[in-house]
């Protein structure tokens, strides 16, 4: 099983060695993954209640556009705290 569990964090054929750069990335991707798994939950949370009045079994025109534009919204929004978080990480990175 390539790059799952079996072999996390193992170099290969190095007798079953852990390498910490490998495991190091993976467990970065791991976060990366878990990070945009709740930011998708919870953009659809937050558009769903907004913008669906009656659940049914097909969006109207309106509530179509309302998603649209709430996830737009929602993810410029979340672009613009992630650059000023990351921003604002590096100053202090670079201050200490």
């Amino acid at each position: 099983m390539e790059g799952g569990f079996g072999e996390f964090g193992t170099g290969g054929g190095a007798g079953g060695k852990l390498d910490p750069g490998l495991l190091m990335e993976q467990v970065k991707v791991q976060i990366a993954v878990a990070n945009a798994q709740e930011l998708l939950q919870r953009m659809t949370d937050k558009c769903f209640r907004k913008c669906i009045g009656k659940p049914g079994g097909s969006l109207d025109n309106s509530e179509q556009k309302c998603i649209a534009m709430c996830m737009d919204r929602y993810m410029d929004a979340w672009n613009t705290v992630s650059r000023a978080y990351n921003s604002r990480l590096q100053r202090e990175r670079a201050n200490m």
